[in-house]
């Protein structure tokens, strides 16, 4: 029987500022290096990260993308990628969850109104956390939904029904997307533990298990007009919202990668027996080891250096947003997103490849880099990423705005 969770106020300190690009990736590293160690344990008994979200808030890296006339650090995206990374290096599941509370940010960022935008930065710099009722099963695509929400007053009732939703099981904050009576896309913040709203921990996938994205009801729920943001007009005209979330989600796979690369230098240095016509004592002697070893490592630099190149791109075009500036971050986090994703499937195979039958058992649980990345690279599918860059060069048709690219 699936577990039905609905939250309960708690009392928390405050979370810490953080000051510098510098001290960001510092606190990633030392809270990756907490996470790290019981990240197999979780994966294998499906232990839902709440400890760890908590630390992870207050440690104020939840807070790094507020603008600086708000009070925060507002860092590059490619700070925010590299962040993500080595999140996701030590816990896919965990550098997953806050990518749609980055996301939210952006889109508050650029169409919430200056009230909306003062409240609710500040909550984030208080230590509060978005999590999204978003995707809905039983549409045309991805990109449809049936969830409405419509006048009651002075403000709104919505009702539908959300799978997938990331990071609410962990958050302060559900931000529903519905559709208006004229069909125009709206972002609606609602606190956890809103009347009618129902969370449903059935998230069953057998990849990023303990993200937490399971089932979100919506029954005639209550929000007021001020928290409502007309989420269409970013994609009405120029923004760096869909290049946003998507450069995370690049984050992700790229640390999936390397843990599946590190896994992999780990247990052919120390376990890996040599194949018996190589005519070496060692597994870590063998050429062919040797050589596929280099091909994934100068694929992760590559994805690396790629994904920082799209983040400064980013960067512009949040600073000058032109139609120029913003295809030009779109078609470089879009070549990020398909590298590391290529990268991620690649190390998390040759991790088996390399280390040999014994890797396979089931208590190394080394199998959940590969369901991680193999689950994450499912989002927005590089196959069309290849189409929009193709048709742009190729015939200039200028990519389309969604919060896929």
């Amino acid at each position: 029987m699936n577990t039905v969770l609905r939250s309960t106020d708690q009392i928390r300190p405050l979370a810490s500022r953080i000051g510098s690009d510098e001290e960001a990736i510092a606190t990633a590293r030392r809270l990756a290096a907490q996470f790290a160690a019981r990240a197999a344990e979780r994966d294998a008994d499906r232990i839902l990260p709440f400890a760890e979200l908590d630390l992870l808030a207050q440690s104020g890296l939840l807070a790094i993308t507020v603008p600086a006339q708000y009070g925060g650090l507002d860092v590059s995206n490619a700070v925010l990628a590299e962040i993500t990374a080595i999140l996701s290096e030590a816990d896919g599941s965990i550098g997953q969850i806050p990518q749609n509370h980055f996301y939210i940010l952006e889109a508050l960022r650029t169409d919430g109104s200056e009230e909306q935008q003062r409240y609710f930065f500040g909550r984030v710099l208080a230590g509060d956390r978005f999590g999204n009722a978003l995707s809905e099963r039983g549409t045309k695509t991805v990109g449809h939904y049936h969830t409405r929400i419509t006048h009651d007053g002075p403000g709104y009732r919505i009702n539908g029904r959300k799978f997938y939703s990331t990071g609410v099981l962990f958050a302060d904050w559900i931000t529903i997307f519905a559709l208006d009576p004229d069909d125009r896309l709206t972002m609606a913040f609602v606190p956890k533990g809103t009347e009618g709203v129902e969370i449903v921990d059935d998230w069953d996938g057998f990849g990023q298990r303990t993200t937490g994205s399971g089932t979100t009801i919506l029954d005639n729920v209550y929000v007021s007009a001020d928290s409502v943001v007309f989420h269409h007009k970013g994609f009405e005209r120029p923004t760096t919202i869909g290049s946003v979330g998507q450069i995370i989600h690049a984050g992700v796979d790229l640390g999936i990668a390397r843990a599946a690369f590190a896994e992999t230098l780990d247990f052919v240095r120390t376990k890996s027996r040599p194949w018996m016509d190589s005519g070496l004592d060692r597994a870590s002697d063998d050429p062919l080891t040797i050589a596929k070893v280099g091909q994934i490592a100068i694929r992760l630099e590559a994805a690396t250096a790629l994904v920082e190149r799209a983040g400064h791109k980013v960067d512009a075009a949040q600073v000058e947003t032109t139609e120029e500036k913003v295809i030009e971050a779109t078609l470089a986090v879009a070549a990020a997103k398909v590298l590391t994703t290529e990268v991620a499937i690649e190390a998390s195979n040759t991790l088996f490849e390399l280390a040999g039958t014994s890797s396979v058992q089931t208590g190394l649980n080394l199998d959940r880099h590969w369901r991680n990345a193999r689950t994450h690279t499912l989002h927005d599918p590089v196959r069309w990423k290849y189409h929009v860059v193709g048709n742009y060069h190729l015939n200039g048709v200028t990519p389309p705005k969604n919060g896929a690219l």
